[in-house]
């Protein structure tokens, strides 16, 4: 008998089963032919399909459909059209035609484009992207598309993501051909897992800074955190089980393939992972899943936060960006059981170390983000400095290579337990190293670094292009050799390769106060803050990275650079108003009220008995007056630094004074503010505090 969830997986997506079922066989062949080797559409097979997919919409409820894309904001956009068309005598006909189907025309200009688009100049395309199933969503059937501009700039980030993807599939293959293996669509493979905080609807209600910023701005650490680590995999309380339950019917509805969810480190954190996918369909499904996360905790009087750093002082969420190389049938970052032997594997491992080398400042600049500025570095987010963790067997690979000697080659270790009833195992050929941003984990490459609320096709699209770089350079270096001789000169670039790259390896502790410093004699970039890591977008090497493979131009970079620095700079302004806002009309008043009360207090007990000792309560006005004294002077001073930075022009000059001079100052505010919070009375506190808002019922 078939399960609810096999029944029901999938149900309203246009897949392939259903494309087979609805559409024409020569139909479906010329689709698949678009789909699997990028043949062009013509618009007769269009008409078809947009009729087939319009009749299975209008079977599950549809109404409406959406071109659903990706602008430069980072998350999805759509605008809804509906199937009616007045039919010229009072009645209404359904229809959908291929036209509709491929090519929309949102407005160009009200997206960000860093100035590739300006208000006079609104026009701008979805096209479809067949390669990304169509689904319906609250009755209203989803078209996955591309937006460009009128001019054909991509103004979206699935553009140069399928770019990104073609430039690797291409290169791959030349490499590939040596083994007899080419001719195959190589893809890249992405496993996304989503952090999030779940926090109680009235408690986000009553903090203006959550509502508005996504995380606090003030709050004192909780009596308790998350220092007895007894939230991590405990059991779910019932509240987030049903929230999470009526995620998972949702999303395996939608195809989303949710496999795993639990309680994270902190409390209220939570996590969910998928099965690994197409980078495309990945990457669509994870802001699908981030969409529908914030929309169904509504239903359970939750609030979903993405926030990377919702909450200081305990572990901020990220998305870990789970990456690899595959053929369909064969993941090319598998070492197999002997991987010093493995020529093809070595290869491309040599590849990916020397395109995070090369690369590192791109991978670091595609997850900046002044979320991203507060998680990185503690709380087992990894450090700003890029390096890359092989474990034990293959760092000791890639030192026998360089070293020129043999590579003993270790057996996997059976893990004994000492405990008659439970099972031995095999133990992995790497451990897990939660410090380092880009660590190798059996058979795919984990990148930590992105945060939560981050569009993971900035990133992949780096990294993609990155690695067709690295394997187009090796695949020119070894162009017409067969056999021995190309063996041989494979091994000497390898061996070449991994020397001039092996400073980026490093299996130590990202947290240590050492690494810095060691990461700094090795030469390895070390961007704290977004206003850092920008910069590198538009230099000439990304430029010739970019264009080389035809995955943005250089107006598409320069686009990006302008969207990112004004993201940048604009997130710290609303901060800012907020936090001047939040202690000029919120806690100063507060605090005051106290202080007045703890003043009558004083004044009463004095009339009533004079020899009463009040140096206690004395000393309490004095605390609290002094609080109020030091919250005013550190407002002035962070109003004085913003109104400084808003004055100027340069948008990258803007951003360091942002980064330099108006964090610092942000963060002296809420020092001030926060020391006050455990010495004021509770109920005059104006907002709940974290211990009010971690540890809900």
């Amino acid at each position: 008998m078939t399960s609810s969830i096999e029944e029901t997986y999938g149900s309203m997506v246009f897949n392939d089963r259903v494309m087979k079922e609805k559409l024409p066989k020569d139909t479906y062949k010329s689709l698949q032919s678009t789909i699997k080797e990028g043949t062009p559409l013509n618009l007769e097979v269009a008409n078809v399909v947009a009729h087939a997919m319009k009749e299975w919409a209008m079977e599950h409820g549809a109404t409406h459909y959406t071109h659903w894309f990706q602008p430069l904001t980072g998350i999805t956009s759509e605008k809804h059209d509906s199937f009616l068309e007045p039919a010229g005598d009072g009645m209404a006909i359904t229809k959908f035609s291929g036209k509709e189907l491929i090519q929309g025309e949102p407005d160009a200009s009200s997206f960000p484009s860093g100035g590739l688009r300006a208000t006079f100049e609104a026009r701008g395309y979805t096209a479809w992207d067949p390669t990304s199933y169509a689904f319906i969503k609250d009755e209203v059937l989803c078209i996955p598309t591309a937006f460009c501009s009128y001019t054909g700039e991509a103004l979206d980030k699935k553009t140069p993501l399928l770019r990104s993807m073609s430039a690797i599939s291409d290169q791959a293959n030349r490499v590939l051909a040596h083994f007899g293996e080419d001719g195959h669509r190589v893809v890249t493979t992405v496993g996304a897992e989503q952090e999030y905080f779940l926090i109680s609807e009235k408690d986000y209600e009553a903090r203006q800074d959550l509502m508005v910023a996504g995380r606090t701005l003030f709050g004192a650490p909780p009596v308790k955190g998350q220092e007895m680590e007894d939230h991590y995999f405990g059991a779910i309380r019932p509240t987030v089980n049903n929230f999470m339950k009526e995620l998972d019917d949702v999303l395996w509805k939608l195809g989303v393939p949710a496999k795993t969810k639990h309680n994270e480190v902190a409390p209220c954190q939570h996590e969910l992972a998928p099965v690994f996918e197409n980078s495309n369909a990945a990457i669509d499904h994870n802001l699908l899943t981030m969409e529908e996360m914030k929309l169904l905790a509504s239903h359970h009087g939750l609030v979903c936060l993405q926030h990377e750093k919702p909450f200081e002082g305990i572990n901020g969420s990220g998305k870990h960006n789970n990456w690899a190389l595959s053929t369909g049938k064969t993941n090319l970052l598998d070492p197999g059981e002997n991987p010093a032997e493995n020529l093809r594997f070595l290869i491309f491992l040599t590849c990916v170390i020397e395109c995070v080398d090369d690369y590192q400042e791109l991978l670091r600049m595609s997850v900046a983000s002044a979320g991203n500025d507060h998680r990185l570095g503690a709380n087992e987010a990894p450090p700003a400095i890029i390096s890359i963790f092989l474990g034990t067997e293959l760092s000791g690979i890639v030192d026998a290579i360089v070293e020129g000697h043999a590579y003993e080659n270790a057996e996997r270790a059976v893990m004994d337990l000492g405990v008659d009833v439970l099972p031995n195992f095999l133990k992995d050929n790497t451990d897990r190293n939660r410090t380092s941003p880009f660590a190798f984990t059996g058979n795919k490459f984990e990148f930590r670094m992105p945060g939560s609320q981050v569009n993971l096709s900035d990133c992949n699209m780096v990294l993609n292009t990155a690695m067709a770089h690295a394997l187009k350079k090796f695949a020119d270096a070894t162009e017409g050799l067969e056999g021995e001789e190309f063996e041989k000169a494979a091994l000497k670039y390898i061996k070449d390769d991994l020397t001039a790259h092996q400073r980026i390896i490093y299996d130590g502790n990202g947290y240590g106060e050492d690494w810095p410093l060691e990461a700094e004699k090795r030469g390895l970039a070390n961007h704290k803050n977004t206003a850092e890591a920008l910069p590198c977008l538009v230099d000439q090497k990304s430029f010739d990275l970019f264009e080389e493979f035809g995955v943005l131009t250089e107006a598409e970079v320069r686009s990006r650079y302008e969207v990112k620095l004004d993201k940048y700079t604009k997130t710290l302004n609303i901060e800012c108003n907020l936090m001047e806002r939040m202690a000029h009309r919120n806690y100063v008043p507060a605090i005051s009220a106290y202080a007045t009360k703890v003043a009558k207090g004083i004044t009463t007990i004095r009339e009533a008995m004079p020899e009463a000792d009040l140096s206690d309560q004395h000393q309490s006005l004095a605390v609290l007056l002094d609080g109020v004294k030091k919250i005013n002077a550190a407002l002035h001073a962070l109003q004085a630094e913003h109104a400084a930075a808003e004055a100027i022009a340069d948008s990258q000059q803007q951003a360091n004074a942002y980064a330099e001079k108006v964090v610092p100052a942000m963060q002296n505010l809420r020092d001030a503010v926060d020391a006050m919070e455990s010495v004021t009375d509770h109920g005059y506190w104006p907002v709940p505090t974290y211990n009010d808002i971690l540890f809900y019922a």
